[in-house]
């Protein structure tokens, strides 16, 4: 039987600035003092941050340098060193490891080297390095690999430098550089980023390969050169800042000479937020060289209506003051209608507000003030608010010729409401004006070309909630009633001969029929003298706080025929349509919700929306929806990520073989049109350490067009994503879509 035996070398305090203890431990150990200790049998060094294990360990004192032979392993700072050989000055952390395997902990990779040789802690260089993500299975080599003649590490700065650098998959070469950096972590570092891989039918083989220059630690770029084999060369860049007071992008595309349009393309964006002094600022702007662009290059379109691209500059100040809070703020905003050749698809502009200038004063009275008013026996408090502001309007010079001219807009927004309530109810009595005046460029029918007028609108919201416990499917719930009455009453103003610069129909829906004007903007009021009745129940579960079923029912009575509307036909029904919704979650697996819009008159529906998923489990999903407009359209999609082949990665053996396919995509059909409109679909191997996605994504751009993508994406798991990111694609368009590689090591932007 042989005991353990350790032996402790040098002091032991940090704070003075004296070395930590060095302490040895062996199952035969034998030293001398001040000169040397030798171990054999299970050695074990350690000092400050450094561990070793070996069989054999020869230590000498005078000159800090410890040999190791056998089964040595190093841990220093989380990163793990494992070889046959090792020669080490402690306490400088230098020295040389023959023949090393190493797993980093900042990337959770791992690799061998001929030699690894340490500089100090925090620098290290490997000759003849690999490295990769892919667990370690006998006799068989890691399915991608990267590999370099020469690596150099600086632990300290993050940052690492490769010669003679090739990333290998399934061991065919796929990418190699005579030199590169690359960040041990997520930090940023300068450098040549994966290349973008893309394939369209409008455009062909795009291949573009991004550089990222980490300017300093608030602003960085990003310049991509590409190549179309459609359309030739060209050059696409980002410049961001992080400023105290100013952050940002902007964005320059260019396509110097486009082969299949005959001319440059281009494309412009700003996306700018600051402050200066007590003014707030933000600048968004996006513009294209022509009408086509949108098709042609829609993955550089990122405006979410692409026929109409805004540029809008807001300057804004906030007071807040013992009575109130004053807004004031300007505004400059201009449009770009990339209308095309096709008449049909031609649609009216907005008008541009050239400039635009305000102040909204908000306000409370003060409850001393107001003692004396309580009805019901309540003390209640008023509220107001007032906006005043002027409008230049006019059209971009894209607008179609049909469109009525520009001109000028005084408005005055005000209302005063004296809010009641308790901890289940509420009653809002309130009363609104719209005033505006204007001075139109060009006379109306009339043959005026200034006019104005003033219209008052009173209404009263009140409603109710009321609460109960109860019991649905065996489980405790609490149970709400919540009854909802708005009354509005506006006067009919002639607005026939008044311009419309900005108004528009709100969308009929839950929120719109308890608002008390059909229009947004401050053009349009409608003389609205209704009464809308309507009522939410909920049941929620007790124990999670979570709503487990939703149901809701409202309609709008009319006193009188409304003559303003958003269609120009008066409207004489009493009744309006009747809108129901419902929500249901009833079981974890399960989803539902659904809107229906039901005209009382023809007995059929007008709108309606049903969807519905399942989801019983990590990268399951399905989810179905029907949308309904009469008359409009009419649609059905399907959506999923569903596993079709192989067993999940986190059920298999890292000595398993093979991987598991899984099948992703959303499919959109127009029953109208009997077409598909757009979908994307597409398959994943997820083999652990890489992930294969492939696929197609269809987008409309025209009645008879569209443009077709190919996605082809190779996720390398701690490593880095090449090709075009099918990933983006499939977060953006499935419900529930989860990355098959969200539970490991994510991914660098960068290379190794």
């Amino acid at each position: 039987m042989t005991l353990r035996s350790s032996r402790v070398l040098g002091a032991t305090s940090k704070s003075s600035g004296i070395k930590p203890a060095l302490v040895i431990a062996a199952g035969k150990l034998s030293a001398q003092v001040d000169q040397q200790a030798e171990g054999t049998e299970g050695v074990e060094l350690r000092y400050g941050e450094l561990v070793m294990n070996t069989d054999q360990l020869n230590y000498r004192v005078v000159d800090d340098l410890a040999k190791a032979q056998g089964n040595v392993r190093v841990a220093h700072n989380g990163n793990i060193f494992t070889g046959p050989l090792l020669q080490l000055y402690v306490s400088r952390f230098e020295g040389e490891f023959l023949s090393p395997s190493f797993t980093l902990a900042a990337t959770g990779g791992h690799g061998k080297a001929d030699v690894i040789r340490f500089q100090d802690s925090e620098h290290l260089s490997a000759t003849n390095g690999t490295y990769t993500s892919c667990p370690v299975v006998d006799n068989q080599e890691p399915a991608w690999q990267m590999s370099a003649r020469q690596l150099r590490m600086d632990l300290a700065a993050n940052e690492g430098q490769a010669e003679g650098a090739v990333l290998r998959f399934l061991g065919v070469p796929i990418l190699a550089a005579p030199s590169m950096t690359f960040p041990l972590s997520s930090a940023r570092k300068s450098g040549w980023l994966p290349p973008n891989i893309f394939l369209d039918n409008r455009s062909g083989f795009e291949f573009g390969v991004p550089y990222y220059w980490n300017i300093a630690p608030q602003r960085d770029a990003t310049v991509t050169p590409f190549v179309m084999t459609k359309r030739g060369v060209g050059l696409d860049s980002e410049f961001r800042y992080l400023e105290p007071d100013h952050a940002g992008r902007i964005n320059v595309d260019l396509l110097p000479s486009d082969r299949v349009f005959g001319s440059s393309r281009w494309s412009l964006k700003f996306n700018n937020d600051g402050k200066l002094g007590d003014w707030r600022y933000r600048l968004k702007s996006e513009r294209v060289s022509d009408d086509d662009y949108w098709k042609d290059m829609s993955r550089r379109v990122e405006s979410q209506t692409p026929r109409l691209l805004s540029s809008d500059l807001n300057i804004s100040r906030q007071r807040e003051l013992s009575w109130g809070v004053i807004d004031t703020y300007a505004r400059l905003q201009h449009w770009q209608t990339l209308q095309g050749a096709d008449p049909l698809a031609q649609f009216d502009s907005p008008y541009q507000r050239s400039p635009q200038i305000g102040m909204r004063v908000t306000t409370a009275a003060d409850e001393a003030v107001l003692d004396s008013f309580r009805p019901w026996g309540r003390k209640a408090r008023l509220e107001g608010g007032l906006e005043l502001e002027y409008n230049r309007f006019d059209l971009p010079g894209s607008a179609l010729a049909g469109q009525p001219r520009g001109g000028q807009r005084v408005h005055a927004l005000g209302h005063v409401s004296a809010p009641l309530g308790g901890e289940a109810w509420w009653l809002i009595p309130r009363v609104a004006v719209n005033a505006a005046a204007y001075d139109l460029d060009r006379p109306q029918a009339d043959g005026r070309t200034r006019m104005g007028r003033v219209i008052p609108t009173l209404s009263i919201d009140h409603g109710w909630v009321f609460e109960r416990d109860t019991t649905l499917f065996g489980r405790d719930m609490r149970q709400s009633l919540e009854p909802r009455l708005l009354y509005v009453n506006t006067p009919f103003r002639d607005q026939s001969n008044l311009p419309n610069f900005d108004a528009a129909a709100k969308d009929f829906n839950f929120d719109s029929i308890y608002t008390d004007n059909p229009f947004s903007g401050v053009d349009r009021v409608s003389d609205l003298h209704a009464l809308s009745v309507g009522a939410t129940s909920r049941w929620v579960n007790t124990t999670q706080g979570e709503e487990v079923l939703r149901l809701g029912v409202v309609q709008r009575f009319l006193f009188r025929d409304q003559l303003i509307t958003p269609d120009g036909q008066p409207v004489t029904q009493r009744f309006s349509d009747l809108l129901l919704a419902a929500a249901a979650h009833l079981q974890d697996r399960w989803w539902a919700d659904g809107t229906l819009e039901f005209n009382p008159e023809t007995n059929r529906s007008v709108r309606s929306v049903m969807r519905a998923r399942y989801a019983p489990g990590p990268f399951k999903t399905v989810s179905v929806a029907y949308r309904y407009a009469r008359a409009q359209s009419e649609q059905v999609e399907l959506a999923w990520q569903w596993p079709i082949y192989g067993q999940p990665v986190t059920q298999r053996s890292q000595a398993s073989c093979g991987g598991a396919w899984y099948s992703a995509g959303r499919v959109q059909y127009s029953l109208r049109d009997k077409r598909l409109t757009d979908s994307v679909a597409g398959f994943e191997y997820d083999a652990g350490c890489w992930v294969l996605r492939f696929g197609l994504e269809r987008l409309s751009t025209g009645r008879a067009e569209t443009n077709t993508r190919l996605m082809l994406q190779l996720e390398l798991v701690g490593l880095s994503q090449l090709g075009s990111n099918a990933l983006k694609v499939l977060k953006d368009n499935v419900p529930g879509y989860r990355a098959l590689s969200s539970d490991r090591s994510p991914s660098s932007d960068f290379l190794p």
